[in-house]
């Protein structure tokens, strides 16, 4: 899944495999190449077997569960499988896509495709460096760049580890902070908003230092920065107005929370205020849908 999600281009080449394999039974059976039952046993398992593929394939297109090593090495295979193209796959191009699929010389068809593959016209390769991700930036961005500006290769997507956002998707997500705090430290705050550009850019920063896009410690940031990094989260948890994820329940998103917690990407200790002063059960009878309002038992995230 990429902006244009081309899980349905897959389906139809599952779909492909599927027909190809039933011609060969029949072009089978029409020359005599074997016992008919066999044969039909054959193309059952077979069509089985494309079918249960498809079913997992598309099941990690949603990428809601972790991605084990072996069901990567799984979708390796079953990339494997190969099907027939007999049109020209260089016509009805855009500009851009044209100058990618022109790295490589056309292949006369007919031609032998694989059902998932990684191309070099998927990657999308990166001119120069943004200002702000230079290592000598003014602003003291510490940024870990992908190599390319953006790869649609199918099984590098499909085999995402976690969620569904590539390393280079998420790097031009997290450009909107950056472009936050340049924007906004330009601007000529009065003396009691002076701090604005830093709790409001502050709220992807972890407290290992891991976070984004200064690698601040938890001692680099002020309190109001390591709050709004909470409300943040929290709201971003239980939105309902987001096309890209289902909104959790209160109690699902406190307990993401409470291991973001342990993992010190949130303050312990405000975590704790957060939860005992109530202030997360106040946002939730006013925002949340009803059915997001569930139980929670705060006293096993107190420990």
């Amino acid at each position: 899944e990429t902006i244009y999600n081309r899980v349905h281009e897959v389906r139809m080449r599952f779909e492909v495999v599927k027909r190809e394999a039933e011609i060969e039974y029949y072009k089978a059976l029409i020359e005599g190449r074997g016992d008919p039952d066999a044969l039909k046993a054959e193309l059952d398992a077979t069509l089985a077997r494309i079918d249960a593929d498809w079913e997992f394939v598309a099941k990690a297109n949603v990428g809601d569960e972790f991605m084990a090593p072996e069901d990567q090495e799984r979708i390796r295979e079953i990339g494997k499988v190969q099907w027939t193209r007999t049109l020209n796959d260089r016509l009805g191009l855009s500009f851009e896509e044209r100058k990618r699929k022109d790295r490589t010389p056309p292949v006369p068809v007919p031609a032998k495709e694989y059902l998932l593959a990684d191309r070099d016209d998927h990657v999308v390769y990166r001119d120069a460096l943004e200002p702000a991700a230079q290592p000598d930036n003014p602003f003291g961005f510490k940024l870990n760049i992908p190599e390319h500006k953006y790869n649609f290769g199918e099984i590098y997507n499909l085999c995402i580890a976690r969620g569904t956002l590539t390393e280079e998707e998420r790097f031009k997500i997290n450009d909107h902070i950056v472009q936050t705090i340049i924007m906004l430290e330009q601007l000529p705050f009065p003396k009691h908003l002076k701090r604005v550009p830093e709790y409001a850019g502050g709220h992807h920063e972890k407290m290992d230092g891991t976070g984004y896009p200064r690698k601040l410690t938890e001692d680099q940031m002020s309190v109001p920065a390591r709050i709004m990094a909470i409300a943040d989260i929290f709201e971003a948890l239980t939105a309902a107005d987001r096309p890209y994820k289902d909104p959790k329940k209160l109690s699902d998103s406190i307990k993401i929370m409470s291991f973001m917690k342990k993992d010190a990407h949130i303050d312990s200790e405000l975590f704790k205020l957060f939860l005992t002063s109530g202030v997360f059960q106040e946002y939730a009878d006013r925002f949340l849908e009803p059915y997001q309002i569930d139980d929670v038992d705060i006293a096993k995230y107190l420990e």
